[in-house]
């Protein structure tokens, strides 16, 4: 599939441990990632799946796949994965991220050297016109820069409380706390 993305997109690039992870991506559309490792804005475009070496030799190291980002929760991974109760890290916190379909790309980006890769973001321009993974990074000052500020804006957006968008049957919290307290005397 020869997949375009806008140049000013915001991508986070993402890893894919694992084909049960990728299926549930593709599947049930979502992707999980935990609050105590999450990059600091989740409020990007798109998603790129850098897949590790589980997905053995024809597509491990490298990223195959993008989706778009259609929303995000946060939950616990126990609400996420329901048979598996009892593991480790069931109660933590998860980010759930809603994608759109997953698109593959007609040309895979390959790591290059780089194998050991978690989070980082890109813009769809650098996307368009990498050759390896090391071509996503940003690295004139002027380009980091705006990929900063869009960062932030993107960060200040996501937690906006806009009064106007709410019922008029809302209360605001800081009331319900008072009123909390007097109803504890």
């Amino acid at each position: 599939m020869n997949t375009t993305l806008p140049e000013t997109a915001l991508i986070l690039v993402a890893i894919l441990p694992n084909q049960r992870d990728f299926d549930i991506a593709r599947l049930f559309g979502w992707y999980r990632i935990p609050l105590k490792s999450a990059p600091k804005v989740i409020s990007v475009d798109y998603l790129a799946f850098y897949q590790t070496k589980a997905f053995g030799e024809a597509e491990r190291w490298q990223i195959s796949y993008v989706a778009e980002i259609l929303g995000h929760e946060l939950t616990r991974r126990r609400d996420l994965i329901r048979d598996e109760p009892n593991h480790p890290r069931a109660h933590e916190e998860y980010f759930k991220i809603q994608v759109g379909p997953i698109q593959r790309l007609e040309n895979p980006i390959p790591a290059g050297d780089w194998k050991r890769i978690t989070f980082f973001y890109t813009t769809g321009e650098q996307f368009q016109a990498a050759k390896t993974i090391n071509d996503l990074v940003i690295k004139a000052q002027d380009e980091r820069e705006v990929l900063w500020h869009t960062l932030r804006e993107r960060a200040l957006k996501a937690n906006e409380y806009q009064a106007g968008d709410l019922p008029q049957s809302v209360i605001d919290p800081a009331i319900l706390a008072l009123l909390g307290e007097f109803g504890a005397i």
